[in-house]
């Protein structure tokens, strides 16, 4: 055998090689145990503070900023709070809405972000802002991918098929895997997602569409379809958005165990939610009205 002919066999073990090794890291990504859903004392829960209670509350009267954050279509900056905490801030009319619908997936049990709103910021040369969205970045949470709709470990499992539904519950529009991320903490890879400002709204005309949407329009939410009904065990859609696929293939016996968990949720509790995002009284009605009318749905389509 000739030189060459070693030449391209030791080329071949390395080609090989490096794709063992990037393989290896890829799995590694994930190398905690994957969750999309853990039992939680739903009616104990306080969804004013949320998931960050008053322990993660942040002072922001000697805020640090650390400069402008990449990503989405809004404004963010990465901000040091008085106890030197970071935090991503966002200025949008998303802001509201995100820290809602925060809150009341994590109620259910649902990994979520830990966020806040901030009625008032100063942020030096940057200027005022109103109701600033302030996402935490705790030093014992590493972000370390996305994960895809369509692609998971839950896949044709009720927690999937219920996080589905309960994006249909916040008319929230902006479904794509960019919005997601998995958390990992202590061991566990949490399957969350990472934006959700897009909710409380109106979602699109048409199947498949984006003409009609709105963000953050009490009115427009309380106006707006939800469900249709159920065919053939599968739940039917009258929410629209422009990724409808993402939705397709929900149970009907998952929504019946989602109804489960919403049922354990008071009117107090889901008022406290829209309260915690710096909602007019007014608007806290409407909104947490809506969003009780749509159990009542879910609840006469699972008997």
């Amino acid at each position: 055998m000739n030189k060459y002919f070693y030449v391209i066999i030791n080329a071949i073990l390395i080609i090989f090689g490096t794709v063992s090794v990037f393989g290896q890291q890829k799995s590694a990504v994930g190398s905690g145990k994957p969750v999309m859903w853990e039992a939680s004392q739903i009616s104990h829960r306080n969804l004013y503070l949320g998931p960050g209670g008053t322990e993660m509350q942040p002072d922001f009267s000697k805020a640090k900023f650390l400069g402008d954050q990449a990503g989405g279509n809004n404004l963010k900056y990465r901000i040091a709070d008085s106890s030197g905490n970071v935090w991503v801030v966002k200025m949008a009319d998303e802001s509201q809405p995100e820290v809602a619908a925060v809150r009341l997936l994590w109620a259910l049990g649902y990994p979520t972000e830990i966020n806040y709103i901030v009625p008032k910021m100063n942020i030096g040369s940057k200027g005022n802002f109103k109701n600033v969205r302030a996402e935490a970045r705790p030093t014992d949470v590493k972000r370390i991918d996305r994960w895809a709709w369509e692609s998971n470990p839950f896949n044709g499992s009720k927690e999937l098929d219920g996080l589905k539904l309960m994006m249909a519950m916040f008319n929230n529009w902006d479904l794509k895997d960019e919005n997601n991320v998995i958390l990992q903490k202590g061991g566990k890879d949490f399957y969350a997602i990472a934006d959700l400002g897009s909710s409380f709204g109106r979602g699109a005309t048409t199947v498949g569409g984006r003409g009609g949407r709105s963000v953050n329009n009490p009115q427009d939410y309380a106006n707006s379809g939800f469900i249709n009904g159920v065919k053939n065990g599968i739940v039917e859609f009258e929410f629209k958005t422009y990724n409808d696929h993402f939705l397709k293939g929900v149970k009907v016996e998952s929504a019946r165990w989602l109804v489960g968990l919403l049922q354990q949720l008071t009117d107090a509790q889901i008022q406290d939610a829209f309260r915690a995002a710096n909602y007019s009284a007014g608007d806290v009605t409407i909104l947490s009205r809506a969003f009780r009318a749509r159990i009542g749905k879910l609840e006469q389509l699972t008997k």
